[in-house]
């Protein structure tokens, strides 16, 4: 996995597992599903920080210290960065990806692959050195940064999975031309989902493999991120999502609340649901996110009526 200009410290490490809930354990096939699994259920996927005014860079030490310290989640950067980050400090063998998430369907009849264009729109990791015997490999999928996708992690393994609610598949993609040696993964989302599917190479990624993109995504005015400020957070019978105004559940229990509309009623749900308290964030910043996404509702709105 890329370096960080900092390793994970002590009480950085100590922090984040008080946060998860768990305690250091020698690394094992079911400590990380365990650690993912928390991962999951205690730190959301959530861009509210780009409608609040914030610029994140993509380091996950950076990462890892709002997670740990601060009470934050973040997306794909973020989440795996900072997972990976701490699965090392704890002795696994981690890499990281470069992946791309494919949003919508292709055109009928196109015949489309994944689109290039969204290549470095995801970071993606691996675990390897953890055989067992379903996965006699010791190669593990993970992956925190898909927001509804995963719950744990998955066999390295051609096949068909299910995570309620959904039903994945993993499979080998089409390299087309490439005589690098990389070897690409397909995860396809259950169309219930939130994306259709993601695509990575299996060649270890460096941190400027995702500098552009993650430029695009939160900053660009025609990046789904920057129009709709959201939160997510899976657990083991499906995920509750905020968008905008509007929170919802898919899976057990699913349903959609009509828009929340009052300040103190939204913040609570935040609080609440996705664990995001906004403890020690600045004078104005509060407001700022409320007003934000407000205009991001109306523009919502305005654009469905």
């Amino acid at each position: 996995m890329f370096e960080s200009p900092g390793q994970l410290g002590p009480a950085v490490r100590a922090a984040y597992l008080a946060r998860l809930g768990v305690g250091p354990e020698p690394p094992s096939a079911d400590a990380l599903q365990a650690l993912v699994q928390r991962h999951a259920e205690r730190v959301p996927y959530e861009t509210l920080w780009i409608p609040a005014g914030e610029r994140w860079s993509t380091d996950p030490g950076e990462a890892a210290e709002r997670i740990a310290l601060g009470g934050r989640g973040g997306y794909c950067y973020h989440l795996n960065g900072a997972l990976g980050l701490l699965l090392r400090s704890l002795g696994y063998a981690v890499h990281g990806h470069v992946g791309g998430v494919q949003a919508g369907d292709p055109e009928p009849d196109s015949g489309a692959g994944p689109d290039p264009r969204a290549r470095g729109n995801h970071l993606v990791l691996t675990v390897t050195g953890l055989p067992t015997g379903e996965n006699p490999s010791g190669c593990w999928y993970v992956d925190q940064g898909l927001g509804d996708a995963l719950y744990e992690p998955l066999p390295l393994a051609p096949g068909a999975y299910y995570q309620a609610p959904f039903h994945l598949t993993l499979e080998k993609a089409d390299t087309g031309d490439r005589d690098d040696g990389d070897v690409a993964w397909t995860l396809t989302h259950d169309p219930a989902g939130g994306f259709r599917s993601m695509t990575w190479t299996s060649g270890e990624a460096v941190l400027s493999d995702f500098t552009a993109q993650h430029q695009w995504l939160s900053t660009s005015p025609e990046s789904g991120f920057v129009r709709v400020p959201m939160a997510e957070r899976r657990d083991v019978d499906g995920a509750d999502v905020i968008r905008g105004l509007v929170l919802s559940r898919v899976g057990a229990g699913a349903f959609t609340h009509q828009p929340i509309t009052r300040k103190t009623e939204w913040f609570d749900v935040l609080a609440d649901v996705f664990d995001l308290r906004f403890d020690a964030v600045p004078p104005g910043y509060r407001e700022q996110l409320w007003d934000a996404v407000n205009a991001a509702h109306r523009a919502w709105s305005a654009a469905h009526s």
